[in-house]
């Protein structure tokens, strides 16, 4: 027989083991079999043994019992030899547990109602089972959980009383001692109020309680929940149900508060193991293994909402998926993980001693002794010395996330005009009033003690931000519009003090874009979602936002819910492009084009939602689909923040055609109430706000015309009977929703209506008398309307859907790309594409920060003269005008122009 590596090293593992282990020797002279299968470094097949150490056990208790011995003994063999890594350990232990709880709870139903299907009764893990990360002598986190309609019972017996006695035999199968052992011990302290409440709960009480009463920390907990025995159905039912109490995309930095609080309350509690040396917790002390799982579930707290993809329980992978992510340094990472996987094996030796479930490390020299060598190393002083470094690193990364400045503002008159003054205030009476009116406590958001905790936590990095602004009493009082306004105001504070560069982003905000703070000041949640640095990023296709927009927050969830979520989302995103350009961080142009795919992301999610509401009742019409044309900025993929979306609700196939549902209807009824319905989608304001305004006036005949027509029937009313300024419009048009064969279907349309010959003559003319009456009951708004007034975006508007007309040429729904082909054939002057992105920018710019078209206030000019690409404003108003005079002389000379 050659001696091999493996066998090397199980010999040295099974020596290291019966000198410093009592445990493990008591097992391999308890278990010869396994004993010599393990010495001859087969440790996969003794595995296969261990877990068919039951068979013919008398019952399910003691054949688990002896399997559990007997995986001790390999695994821990195993673990020692190098040869299980610390991931196969942790798994096959918590797959162990996994098969254990089923088997108790089929056991414990048959027992009580035989014959009966197992079902009603779910089995929820949490803690390391939850994680599948159990450790070499650990107890198990559940929560019991059954439902009333489906638990077996026996006669004249409450669901209640059942769901509890089928509880307590599982738990006492488990936790029997015999001559074998035992299985698993079992801790129940993680459910609801559990020094009042059943050992079982009801699901619907338990999602109730999580819904409205549960503490910030038990979020965390549930970070790491899955179910693992019995009714699988019925845990899927109660993990879905709480799934947006884990996962909020609205960020309640309460919790993450929490998390910290606990673990110092831990440092405190377990104050006698928390200095290094003997006597150290491993899991709870500082720099311990407690800190590391904190360290990454706080992080998954703040980004998994918006991240499933950080959603990992296992400790290691969440460290993994927060690196990759970007949320954690690779450095962080690196020295959490090999920490981490360092303490849980230390820990597993620890265990290992005596199958007792401790953390610390021991104080006797001679105990701590015999742990090292357990481990291989000659010493205890060998083990700390291992040990020290990476608790050192880990309890310094883990600090840093609790590092606060516990400054507040002064209370009193003299000193807090001083401090103000200090900020940046040049009238530091009138923010010191501004700030006592806060401290009043008169606004709802500041009622409630946390609220004003919160507030005083946050006030000094707030009023440092407005004071550095451009205009800090302009930020302070459009601040206290938020203030005022907020129902409730202590998560919003949190976020501000646990973010300060939040704080300086939403100063320059309130500062300069009145129509991103009065939005904010309805929602307060927006400013949260700009947390991850993808918010300030461009807009993502249209496809990745529907997606997104899609993407459902619970299994239940109906069509009003869907209403709202799309609604948090979708102007979630209009926010964060506001901000982008406000902060410099975008082109204006940029913008333009993220606002107009997000817009036709949540067209597409709304329609789809909103045609099957509709097939729900209605049913389908074979060969036919809702067709939507998009025109104006949403055909030119250029939208601005208050653009409204012109549309033309279409419909392929025949209209005689009727539909297959309950209630049938004729297409062009079934369309004609169909299109309605999505409209309201898009613009009726719900609990979550208003939308979009929705146009429908360009349809065939206008607002005498049907809502939605058949595609034949628009083709000919284009053909036969539409007005000239009708074909203008077509050309920026774009279909925007249906199938691909239906929008080409409905594209080739529209280029055919496009190319139709046409008298110029006939076109200039019925252009110029539109722009005219446009001119006299459409007055410009003020000196800086973009669009109205001689020169502006309306007259080059025209002047391009002209010539395309009159030369069926440069026809691309987007304005910038017609007005560079059309530069190409020297159709207009090649300064015209310059001054069509400047006025664009102008008009993109303008919409946030002077809504009105008013001269921005002297602060703001600066940012807009950079948005637009300009050294100063003075620069801009001269590009400005000299702008709008090129196109002002275009549109002149297009109008006389009366022929080719």
């Amino acid at each position: 027989m050659t001696d091999t590596s493996a066998d090397r090293q199980a010999e040295a593992a099974l020596g290291r083991a019966e000198m410093y282990s009592p445990f493990l020797k008591l097992q391999l002279g308890s278990r010869p079999d396994l004993a010599e299968t393990l010495r001859a470094g087969a440790v996969s097949g003794a595995l296969v043994m261990a877990k068919a150490s039951g068979a013919g056990a008398p019952d399910v208790g003691a054949a688990l019992r002896r399997e559990r011995s007997g995986l001790a003994l390999v695994l821990g063999v195993g673990d020692l030899a190098g040869t299980l890594p610390l991931e196969r350990v942790v798994t096959e232990l918590s797959d162990f547990a996994d098969r254990a709880l089923q088997q108790a709870l089929d056991a414990a139903i048959e027992a009580r109602t035989p014959g009966a299907e197992p079902r009603g009764f779910a089995i929820i893990a949490l803690g390391k089972l939850g994680s599948r990360e159990l450790n070499y002598s650990s107890d198990i986190d559940l929560l019991l959980l059954f439902d009333p309609a489906t638990l077996p019972v026996k006669l004249r017996e409450e669901p209640a009383q059942a769901a509890v006695r089928i509880g307590q035999r599982v738990i006492e199968t488990l936790q029997k001692r015999d001559a074998e052992g035992y299985v698993f011990r079992v801790d129940l302290r993680l459910r609801p109020s559990p020094e009042a409440t059943p050992i079982a709960l009801p699901v619907n009480a338990a999602i109730s309680y999580y819904e409205s009463s549960a503490l910030p920390w038990e979020r965390a907990a549930f970070i790491r929940a899955r179910c693992v025995a019995g009714d699988r159905a019925l845990g899927r039912y109660f993990l879905d149900a709480i799934h947006p109490f884990v996962w909020r995309r609205s960020l309640d930095f309460g919790a993450i508060g929490e998390l910290r609080s606990i673990s110092r309350r831990i440092r405190d509690h377990y104050a006698q193991g928390q200095r290094f040396g003997p006597g150290f917790d491993l899991k709870r002390g500082r720099g311990g293994i407690r800190e590391i799982e904190f360290f990454a579930q706080i992080h998954q707290l703040i980004h998994g909402g918006r991240e499933p993809a950080l959603r990992e329980p296992a400790t290691l992978d969440a460290l993994a998926t927060l690196s990759k992510a970007g949320r954690i340094s690779g450095d962080e990472a690196s020295d959490l993980v090999e920490a981490y996987r360092l303490f849980r094996t230390v820990e597993h030796r620890l265990q290992m001693v005596e199958d007792k479930q401790t953390h610390t490390v021991p104080t006797d020299a001679g105990a701590l002794d015999r742990v090292a060598r357990l481990h291989g190393l000659d010493d205890g002083q060998a083990l700390l010395a291992l040990l020290e470094p990476h608790v050192a690193r880990v309890g310094a990364a883990y600090d840093k996330l609790d590092e606060a400045d516990d400054e507040r503002l002064p209370r009193d008159v003299e000193t807090l005009e001083e401090r103000l003054a200090r900020a940046g205030f040049d009238d530091p009476i009138a923010a010191r009033l501004r700030v006592e009116s806060w401290r009043s406590g008169k606004a709802r958001s500041l009622r409630a003690s946390t609220a004003r905790e919160a507030f005083e936590a946050m006030l000094p990095a707030l009023v440092d931000a407005f004071g550095a602004s451009p205009d800090g009493m302009r930020a302070m009082n459009r601040f206290d519009d938020v203030v005022t306004k907020l129902p409730s105001g202590v998560n919003f504070y949190r976020l501000l003090e646990a973010r300060p560069g939040l704080t300086q982003l939403l100063a320059t905000l309130l500062s300069h874009a009145p129509a991103l703070a009065e939005q904010l000041g309805r929602r307060p949640e927006l400013l949260d979602g700009l947390i991850d640095s993808s918010a300030l990023e461009p807009a993502r296709p249209v496809e990745a936002l529907a997606k997104d927009f899609a993407r459902a927050d619970r299994a239940d969830e109906d069509y009003q819910w869907l209403l709202d979520r799309v609604r948090r989302r979708v102007n979630g995103a209009r926010f964060a492009l506001g901000v982008q350009l406000v902060a410099a961080r975008s082109d204006p142009l940029e913008v333009a084009g993220g606002y107009a795919r997000v817009a036709e992301a949540a067209l597409r999610v709304l329609a789809d939602a909103t045609v099957a509401e509709f097939e729900a009742v209605h049913g389908r019409i074979p060969e036919s689909e809702l067709l939507i044309l998009g025109l104006g900025r949403l055909g030119g993929e250029a939208l601005t923040h208050a653009s409204d979306l012109d549309l033309i609700y279409l419909f392929s196939g025949s209209h005689e055609a009727r539909s297959d549902g309950q209630k049938p209807l004729g297409a062009t009824d079934y369309f004609n109430r169909l299109a309605p319905r999505v409209s309201a989608a898009l613009s009726v304001p719900t609990a979550a706000g208003p939308l979009y305004d929705v146009d429908t006036r360009l349809r065939p005949s206008g607002k005498d015309g049907l809502v939605a027509v058949s595609l034949p029937s628009f083709a000919e009313y284009q053909q036969e009977r539409a007005w000239t300024w009708e074909h203008m419009a077509l050309t920026r048009a774009r279909p925007v929703y249906g199938s691909v064969a239906g929008r080409a279907s409905l594209q080739r349309i529209v280029d055919g209506i496009l190319l139709m010959p046409r008298d110029p003559a006939v076109v200039t003319a019925d252009a110029a008398k539109m722009r005219a009456e446009m001119a006299a009951h459409k007055p410009a708004n003020g000196p800086y309307d973009i669009k109205l007034g001689d020169g502006g975006l309306v007259d080059l508007e025209f002047a391009v859907q002209v010539l395309q007309l009159r030369h069926r040429t440069g026809l691309h729904p987007q304005l910038d790309r017609a007005v560079a082909e059309l530069a190409a054939q020297g159709l207009i002057p090649p300064g015209i594409e310059q001054a069509h992105r400047l006025l664009t920018r102008m008009l993109v710019t303008f919409r946030l920060v002077s809504p009105a078209s008013d001269t921005p206030p002297e602060a703001t000019r600066p940012l807009v003269a950079r948005a637009c690409g300009m050294a100063d404003w003075d620069s801009l108003l001269a590009a400005h005008d000299e702008a709008r005079h090129s196109i002002f002389e275009l549109w002149r000379d297009v109008a006389a122009d009366k022929g080719d």
